[in-house]
């Protein structure tokens, strides 16, 4: 019989051991003994006993005094007119800010408002050039302006649109471009400029 009871008391306290354990490592983190981390911790245990006890007193005498108010009579209050409101009218819908419709593709805005139109004279005809690159050259699917030349590059040379100005700018011909009589590889188009292409007249001029 008695060692029915031990076995019992044993199972009955298996987590003595795990508690020891954790005295003993706090005693060595805290520096102090394990008798007297006991005693903290049952002075804790007793003064929060006493906390709980006394909260569920106060927490009875509250709920008894609440239910006897609840049982008097509340006093009779004469209901007061609802105030008259007066409408308020709706604000005005505010006009959306006027916008700018965005730059067309490959001009700059400050370009787009002060571009000039240029145009290209060649043999009795006028060519508006209103693109940043207008090809000039003997191939008709690849050029703007195809003149049929077996003396004339298939890109020959190009009007180009750049920094508010216009240039007329060689492609790497054969022949090249002409200007006052000297060839020049890029060069800016001024009012009344006349250029030439082998034996072809290329005047330019602003509108």
């Amino acid at each position: 019989m008695g060692d029915q009871g031990d076995r019992k008391t044993v199972r009955a306290f298996q987590c003595r051991d795990y508690l020891f354990e954790i005295y003993d490592r706090m005693s060595a983190e805290l520096g102090c003994s394990v008798d007297y981390l006991i005693n903290e911790a049952m002075r804790e245990y007793a003064r929060a006993r006493e906390q709980t006890v006394a909260a569920i007193d106060s927490r009875e005498a509250l709920s008894s005094a609440v239910g006897g108010v609840g049982r008097m009579s509340a006093p009779h209050v004469e209901p007061r007119p609802a105030p008259m409101l007066t409408p308020v009218p709706p604000r005005p819908l505010s006009q959306p800010a006027m916008t700018m419709p965005p730059p067309l593709p490959g001009h700059r805005p400050s370009q787009a408002a002060a571009r000039k139109t240029l145009v290209l004279k060649f043999n009795g005809q006028q060519f508006p050039i209103d693109k940043d690159e207008f090809i000039i050259g003997r191939g008709a699917r690849s050029a703007d302006l195809a003149i049929r030349d077996g003396n004339i590059s298939r890109r020959h040379a190009a009007v180009v649109f750049h920094d508010g100005a216009y240039f007329m700018k060689d492609l790497g011909s054969t022949n090249g471009i002409e200007y006052a009589g000297q060839r020049v590889e890029s060069k800016r188009i001024e009012e009344g400029d006349i250029y030439h292409i082998c034996d072809y007249e290329l005047r330019f001029s602003y509108q």
